[in-house]
């Protein structure tokens, strides 16, 4: 399972932070222009269930994080295909990606913490061989 993300596609529905997180401060998205993924392994946990480990790369660097995913239905599409759809999620360190972009407050506390959850809903279709 792999797959890619444009950085400049960010949205969060406010202009102004979505500026700020393409920018050098967060994304840099000029110069990282994609967030990728590569699985390396898919085990089985229980019905519907998986652990999804592999290589994320953001910002220049490639890390090992681990997913839990779960299956949420397997159809056949228009075009013969098969399809399934998986829900991912994890929790990633902002900061072993380079993104440590920090604003203190009057507090005492810092402005963005360093736990980032992770959550994709993805269709997948699975690759046939060509026979020919």
């Amino acid at each position: 399972m792999s797959g890619t993300i444009r950085t400049a596609s960010i949205d969060t529905n406010e202009p102004k932070r979505d500026e700020h997180l393409r920018s050098a401060d967060f994304f840099d998205a000029d110069n990282h222009p994609e967030i990728s993924f590569e699985s390396k392994t898919i085990e089985h946990l229980r019905r519907g269930d998986y652990r999804v480990a592999g290589d994320l790369t953001m910002h220049g660097e490639t890390r090992e994080i681990v997913l839990e995913g779960t299956v949420q239905g397997i159809e056949r599409d228009p075009w013969g295909n098969d399809r399934v759809g998986i829900e991912l999620r994890g929790t990633i360190s902002r900061g072993d990606f380079g993104l440590r972009w920090q604003q203190a407050l009057e507090t005492g506390g810092v402005l963005v913490g360093d736990e980032v959850r992770v959550a994709a809903d993805i269709s997948a279709v699975r690759k046939t061989e060509d026979t020919t």
